[in-house]
């Protein structure tokens, strides 16, 4: 039996193409427009929060994040900022481009997440904490947010892989300032490519709107557009070709928003059949001495993205790992390791970061396929694979 990470580009796949055709031969406008917008509004209420702006990528989210906040100069270059060491390159990458200093914080090895004990340690010399719900899962993050709101901390979740998971009866990706989205393929939603950043405050909502398109006013709402133009004395003849805040072009395509319009009406579907997944897969975790059980009975429900196993010691990892590869399962390390290991970052960040957690996952562990497409054929398959081994 083979098993991939990802089964298909979007949930209920033929359905989703057919209606993107149909769209595709009667649009006249591909560029960001109305579908976008609509997708924006649409994922924001779902979501629960007040402001949504979608982006090209999950990566170029964060990106956008980083730049509005350092336009507002809410930070400046030089700030330490908090990073969760398991995580993904694009979370650390825009801080070292933007002149930020990442400052890694290691994970629990029972939630793969950060701690408020942890961020505890460095929250003296850190200005935000930029945090990653891993895989569905969170620590204390009610904590957390408390302690970034006593020590004047800015706090950001980046909530690519725990779209729909809960925790003290919120969403994951609501703790914070502001939160960042990704519909990559294989994502809990994909519109192929796409990232979503959603917030409540709305002068960064506005910053990020004008960060997401060069600079300029075009996409805010008339009454902040008139705002700016007053403020800065700018004719309506240069109105539209005034750009007022560094920024990038990480602007998505209506064929993106009406993706990602077809893919919401799944949301509940897909979180549903992740979470029965996990937990068939949980239970088998927990009954083999080889690995690190996992602790989520403190979270309400768990949008699992993929599903990690950390053996114990060193040398029992590599034995599932053969055995998973043999029997025809896609597996990869837990997202990308511990992501001071990589190359880049020690070429760019000088000073030594010690996370023994997180580097005992990039060796120790991995992690193996959870979509909403698996049969309980497949699912009880795999189950199987994570028997004690001889």
């Amino acid at each position: 039996m083979k098993i991939k990470l990802i089964k298909s580009s979007f949930y209920h796949e033929a359905k989703t193409k057919k209606s993107l055709i149909e769209f595709i031969k009667k649009t006249k406008v591909l560029s960001l427009n109305d579908e976008c917008r609509k997708f924006e509004k649409a994922f924001a209420k779902k979501q629960g929060r007040k402001y949504a702006v979608f982006v090209s990528s999950g990566s170029s989210a964060n990106l956008v994040l980083v730049q509005a906040l350092l336009n507002l100069k809410r930070l400046k270059r030089g700030d330490r900022v908090a990073v969760s060491a398991l995580t993904w390159s694009t979370n650390m990458m825009p801080l070292i481009q933007l002149g930020l200093k990442p400052v890694a914080v290691d994970v629990s090895l029972k939630t793969l997440n950060p701690a408020s004990k942890d961020l505890e340690k460095v929250s003296k010399k850190v200005k935000a904490f930029f945090t990653t719900n891993v895989l569905g899962f969170c620590d204390d993050l009610e904590k957390i947010e408390k302690l970034c709101v006593r020590k004047k901390i800015i706090f950001l979740e980046d909530n690519c892989e725990s779209l729909g998971s809960r925790y003290k009866k919120r969403n994951l990706g609501n703790f914070s300032l502001a939160s960042t989205f990704s519909f990559f393929v294989g994502h809990h939603l994909s519109t192929i490519e796409g990232g979503m950043i959603c917030t409540d405050d709305e002068e960064l909502y506005h910053m990020l709107v004008m960060v997401r398109a060069h600079g300029w006013d075009r996409q805010l709402t008339p009454e902040a557009r008139e705002r700016i133009r007053t403020k800065h004395d700018v004719e309506e003849f240069y109105g539209n070709y005034t750009f007022y805040c560094l920024a990038f072009n990480a602007r998505p395509t209506e064929i993106n928003g009406k993706i990602g319009n077809e893919q919401i009406k799944y949301w509940n579907d897909i979180v549903w059949r992740r979470e029965k997944n996990f937990f068939a897969f949980q239970k088998a975790i927990e009954k083999n001495p080889d690995f690190i059980p996992l602790e989520v009975n403190h979270m309400d429900k768990v949008s699992n993205f993929a599903v990690p196993v950390v053996a114990k010691e060193p040398g029992v990892i590599e034995k599932y790992k053969k055995r998973f590869k043999e029997a025809g399962v896609e597996i990869r390390p837990v997202l990308a390791g511990n992501m001071t290991l990589q190359p880049f970052f020690s070429a760019h960040v000088p000073e030594r970061h010690i996370c023994p957690n997180a580097e005992l996952i990039h060796t120790q562990g991995f992690y193996f396929p959870n979509n909403p497409e698996l049969t309980d054929r497949e699912v009880q398959y795999m189950v199987r694979l994570l028997q004690p081994h001889p």
